[in-house]
């Protein structure tokens, strides 16, 4: 059972050694962040970081990133939640056990209000 989000991420280089330079200071790259596993300490994240497939707090989420990166991160944009068919049911079923906590009245609904349309689920092979 595998998930990991992505988000886009605009990073700075910013050399402290005197002397030293990088063209370019500023680049896009990719993000991953794995999943915990549904129902277990963290699996929230989507809940506590995202709003209709979008970041919630922008200059929250790029404070997290450069903490693990140890670079500056300029900007970042949630791009998607990827998931093989096992994570994908084990999600929906902790959802469907807590919807009173996420405020609605389906499955459905709780995974538009926070990830929009970009849950992706990966086939076996393509793991």
């Amino acid at each position: 059972m595998e998930a990991r989000y992505v988000f886009a991420l605009r990073v700075r280089l910013e050399p402290s050694a005197r002397g030293v330079t990088v063209d370019p200071n500023e680049f896009e790259t990719r993000f991953y962040r794995e999943a915990e596993t549904p129902g277990e300490d963290g699996w929230l994240f989507f809940r506590n970081h995202l709003w209709r497939g979008e970041l919630a707090d922008d200059a929250h989420f790029r404070e997290l990133a450069e903490d693990a990166l140890d670079v500056t991160v300029v900007d970042a944009e949630y791009r998607a939640f990827e998931v093989d068919e096992a994570y994908r049911t084990a999600f929906r079923e902790a959802i469907a056990a807590e919807l009173a906590a996420f405020r609605a009245d389906s499955v459905d609904e709780v995974v538009n209000k926070y990830l929009g349309s970009s849950l992706e689920v990966r086939a076996a092979a393509d793991e």
